[in-house]
């Protein structure tokens, strides 16, 4: 979403440049009719794609080649520097492909090319797919589906009131007042119109009939099914503290959420977020910005330390208390009367308002109703499969194999990319999941970037000075390498999620 109207850096394409100035490796970046370009030499042939990110409109050249593949250095997203094909989420739109064109010693970029992307869907694919939810997995699902060539029945049942929407913004940008509401929507009602994607929203989905293959909504409707994606998510969880069901206590999951916030902020001046996660700490930075006084209240002694070991933790905090966010740390909530929040200590915390961060739960309901395996989530196996053929589960959801056990992530961009490879398992051209997670907090203009399974490590080393915002943390488990955590270093981000994949 960024926007510049400055020339793109490089030479300009268009004019030619030297043969011998397209690296063997990497890109060469440039422009052509001030559009940024990037030039790929590989072993088929000299390539241009396009030079901003589709996501979010990162500088391409910025990032890691890998394999015929350029990655985005902000949010990891990845993209054929063949084709221009966007590969992996979060980026869902094509890069530009232009000509090429050498002549004698030099190399000339001449217009766009026209899109050579192929449907891949078999013809045996499931006439009728049906999916629940209306999230990351579930978007990414619907989207990767159609870019497959599937051409069957697709319904999306969601239970929210708006489309998917850019949800990792409703704690940023969008909760600050800095991003326009036009921002929020993944696409706008002509995608799933074009695409034939059957959006359902104020959809409580009641049951999954496995016996007659149908979903059953709230309101009695039953939609068909050949195979079935189950993303229903994590839901927030709610403290048993008196005063904490109030109107205007507040939990931040989706758009309808981040609204009700931003309207209560109009006659507020202070709030308290209980909880210290990423998304809590998120949202007291962007309510800062809205000029509100902010307390934090967190069980923990420091915020994050468990996640990102001391020093990264440390640093986090400090960066909120110097933007004035008041912690309460080693404290729990005994009580809200709408106006003040009592502690466990006696303090009293004046409150306009109250967010509550304290994790989420998976939504196993419906599929424990229906007879799959739960074990804190949908269990899954390396195809996404349920214990029950022709039903898959994607998102925070799903419990899939990892390692000697498993895992589930609570990770927009691997929500999103467990939906596309659910959506290529349900028409028989799937394979293993295995993708490294990847997460991105942002606080008062400083992004934190994470890749790797960052629990249960037993060591950190740190290069580099995280108050300084220029620093990796590496995680270790009984000496391997399991997680790292960049300040500042997003090409050294790139090249450790490369190391860790499989």
């Amino acid at each position: 979403m960024a926007h510049t109207d400055a020339m793109p850096p490089g030479p300009d394409l268009s004019q030619g440049v030297p043969l011998t100035s397209v690296p063997a490796t990497g890109v060469l970046a440039g422009h052509v009719a001030g559009a940024p370009v990037l030039l790929a030499r590989l072993d088929d042939g000299i390539f241009a794609v396009s030079g901003a990110c589709t996501h979010y409109g990162a500088p391409l050249a910025e990032g890691l080649v890998v394999d015929g593949e350029i990655r985005c250095p902000w949010h990891h997203a990845c993209f054929s520097l063949r084709t221009g094909a966007a590969l992996k989420a979060p980026a869902f739109g094509a890069l530009s492909r232009w000509d090429v064109e050498v002549v004698g010693d030099n190399v000339f970029v001449r217009g766009e090319s026209a899109s050579t992307a192929t449907p891949t869907a078999s013809l045996d694919h499931p006439a009728r797919i049906v999916i629940i939810g209306g999230g990351a997995a579930a978007f990414a699902a619907a989207e990767r589906l159609r870019s497959l060539g599937y051409t069957g029945t697709l319904t999306m049942l969601s239970a929210d009131d708006a489309p998917p929407c850019d949800r990792p913004n409703l704690s940023k940008d969008y909760l600050a007042g800095t991003a326009p509401e036009d921002w929020i929507p993944l696409q706008g009602q002509e995608f799933y119109t074009e695409r034939r994607i059957d959006l359902h929203l104020d959809c409580d989905v009641a049951a999954i009939d496995t016996a007659s293959r149908q979903v059953v909504t709230q309101s009695g409707e039953r939609f068909d099914y050949d195979a079935l994606l189950i993303a229903t998510g994590a839901e927030p969880v709610r403290l048993p503290v008196p005063g904490l069901d109030g109107p205007n206590v507040f939990t931040l999951r989706s758009l309808a959420d981040a609204r009700a916030i931003i309207a209560a902020t109009a006659g507020a001046t202070s709030v308290v977020l209980v909880g210290a996660g990423f998304i809590g700490l998120e949202a007291a930075g962007a309510l800062r910005t809205r000029g509100l006084d902010v307390h934090v209240v967190a069980r923990e002694e420091l915020p994050m330390a468990h996640i990102l070991g001391p020093e990264l933790g440390e640093a986090l905090t400090d960066l909120h208390r110097r933007n004035g966010v008041v912690f309460h740390l080693r404290s729990t909530v005994a009580g809200f009367d709408g106006e003040h929040l009592t502690l466990d200590d006696g303090t009293r915390i004046a409150a306009d308002m109250v967010i509550v961060g304290a994790g989420v739960a998976p939504r196993t309901a419906l599929a424990s109703a229906a007879g799959l395996t739960v074990d804190d989530g949908i269990l899954v196996d390396s195809h996404l499969q349920t214990s029950l053929p022709g039903i898959f589960a994607a998102g925070d959801v799903a419990r899939y194999p990892h390692g000697a056990g498993t895992a589930r992530i609570e990770h927009w961009v691997h929500a999103q990319r467990q939906g596309q490879a659910a959506a290529a398992s349900m028409l028989g051209i799937g394979q293993a999941y295995d993708e490294v997670p990847f997460f991105w907090t942002h606080h008062y203009g400083v992004d934190l970037r994470v890749v790797g399974h960052a629990t249960h490590w037993d060591q950190v080393r740190i290069d580099g000075q995280p108050s300084g915002n220029d620093a990796t943390a590496r995680f270790y488990r009984e000496g391997r390498l399991v997680a790292a955590a960049s300040l500042g270093r997003d090409l050294q981000n790139l090249a450790i999620e490369t190391e860790l994949g499989p």
